[in-house]
């Protein structure tokens, strides 16, 4: 394989990572106003179904970085090489991938840098033309499961937990759109970053979204994943919101739910670190529309795994799965009634030297031309009710959905 020479260069002028791109086709991974956007493909591996596919995908970027000339002037976290990617929920489905782009602007507790590769130019660090938002009224087309049957399943899976066969699964359904002119991403990404900065938003090929869930972050020897699991809708004022995030911090179903998502993080975790720490007891996380019980665990790798990998060892979590995972995984597989293809899959970035960061592909859409899917999941344990359930995928749902409607 022949030498790719890699340079990143420091940035002193400001720009706006989204406002600089002049489209919105690249990978994009933004939090808290900095992130990486990526512009051109230099490589892409499509990896193949099956079981060690994330290993696949790790010896195929530890490959192409070895045949890398690095030249980095910045040193952070996301400069140098890096590959974007987005990989299926079911590791038997197609559509796993990772590309490494031609150009990266990356910005990162207030540096500013630009990544090119072979030579190639980056565009002008000023803003692009704005991306005109479409005036097409967005219809909805019902979902791959009718609501009725949606609740029909939850309820089977009640009875599963009931009957002793498991703790915990999490259904998921879609909803369907259509826009006779087509839907843009830059457009989407850039709301959902404002609306949302606690999120990390992101786009890989048609998957767009914005995610509260970071599945792991690896900074050197340092790992941090932050667990979500219990939902509750925000308060129309102070008082009620205040009423509603209390419920849910002291929520014995809540707090069910939420205790077998961290200790799915925490045993795997704690196999590759020396050290690691958690919160004793959830937080609240409140976002726009929704607050979330909330867990972060931070450790120190007692040896080299690349993000990427980590990420293969951590998924499927028991927040987008359940618990035990192989009979949430053959429930999902028997109920569900749709491919879920990326959503609740990892979604993220790595770099040449194994850090990184990768998230759970939740709050999004898969939008191609004038159609697309949301998704939505809510994770069912002994107590649910099924059409609370519903109502949770709902106002999960309404994130995305403002969105396309502007």
């Amino acid at each position: 394989m022949s030498a790719h020479s890699v340079h990143s260069r420091e940035v002193d002028e400001p720009f706006d990572l989204l406002g600089t791109v002049p489209d919105g086709s690249g990978p994009m991974w933004l939090h808290q106003g900095g992130g990486l956007v990526g512009m051109g493909e230099v490589a892409r591996f499509d990896i193949p179904p099956g079981q060690g596919r994330f290993e696949r995908a790790q010896a195929e970027l530890a490959n192409f970085f070895s045949s890398c000339e690095v030249h980095d002037e910045v040193e952070e976290l996301g400069s140098g090489p890096v590959a974007f990617g987005a990989l299926t929920f079911d590791r038997d489905a197609a559509g796993s991938a990772l590309v490494v782009p031609q150009v990266v602007l990356g910005s990162r507790r207030g540096r500013r840098w630009v990544t090119t590769m072979d030579g190639a130019t980056a565009p002008p660090l000023r803003p692009a033309p704005p991306a005109e938002a479409s005036t097409e009224r967005i219809r909805y087309a019902g979902s791959t499961m009718s609501e009725l049957r949606w609740l029909e399943i939850v309820a089977e899976a009640i009875d599963a937990i009931e009957e002793g066969k498991l703790d915990k699964v999490v259904l998921a359904r879609d909803l369907l759109v259509w826009s006779k002119a087509g839907f843009d991403v830059r457009v989407l990404a850039a709301r959902l970053a404002a609306r949302y900065p606690q999120c990390f938003t992101f786009a890989f090929d048609v998957l767009v979204g914005a995610t509260p869930e970071l599945l792991v972050r690896r900074c050197g020897s340092d790992v941090e994943s932050l667990v979500l699991a219990g939902s509750a809708a925000r308060g129309r004022d102070e008082g009620a919101d205040e009423a509603l995030g209390g419920a849910l911090l002291h929520s014995a179903k809540d707090l069910h739910e939420h205790r077998p998502a961290v200790e799915s993080v925490r045993s795997v975790l704690s196999e590759v670190c020396s050290e690691l720490e958690s919160d004793v007891e959830p937080f609240l996380l409140k976002l726009a529309n929704v607050q979330h019980l909330a867990t972060k665990l931070q450790g120190r790798l007692s040896s080299p795994v690349s993000a990427l990998e980590l990420a293969g060892r951590l998924h499927p979590t028991a927040a987008i799965c359940g618990s035990p995972t192989p009979v949430a995984l053959e429930l999902i597989h028997s109920l569900e009634g749709m491919e879920r293809s990326r959503y609740s899959g990892p979604v993220g970035w790595v770099s040449a030297s194994g850090d990184g960061e990768w998230g759970i592909a939740l709050r999004c859409a898969e939008l191609n031309g004038g159609r697309g899917r949301l998704f939505a999941g809510s994770g069912i344990v002994r107590g649910s009710l099924p059409e609370a359930e519903l109502e949770e995928t709902r106002l999960k749902l309404r994130a995305m959905q403002a969105a396309l409607e502007g």
